[in-house]
């Protein structure tokens, strides 16, 4: 592959955890600030109860988010905060989609299709 044609192969090394774009807007978020509640989070993200629930979960599972969960006075709540690994993982891809995008840049439209 010539140097300065993008290497779109890259697309598949993507952590597909992260780069759903409801986990990614959750990680995003979370990234911004010292830590959330889940109300923060559903304004922020724009998610439905249901679908920031199960996302956070499959972070949560993946390490990237610490939950916690406790009661102030009589009222429950819900603290996420994005964990030394989800930093990680949101750097890294963040690099990844960097680096592509640079590619593309670089290859200014000099791609030539290939007809078999």
């Amino acid at each position: 592959m010539p140097a300065n044609e993008p290497d779109f192969t890259q697309l598949a090394e993507l952590d597909r955890l992260v780069h759903e774009p409801s986990r990614l807007a959750i990680l995003a978020t979370l990234a911004s600030c010292q830590s959330a509640d889940f109300q923060f989070l559903l304004n922020t993200t724009g998610l439905n109860k249901g679908n920031l629930s199960a996302h956070a979960i499959k972070l949560e599972q993946a390490g990237y988010v610490a939950v916690e969960k406790g009661f102030s006075g009589k009222l429950p709540y819900t603290r996420y905060k994005l964990t030394e690994a989800g930093r990680e993982a949101l750097a890294l891809y963040q690099q990844q989609l960097q680096q592509m995008l640079s590619q593309m840049d670089a290859a200014d439209g000099s791609l030539e299709p290939v007809v078999e």
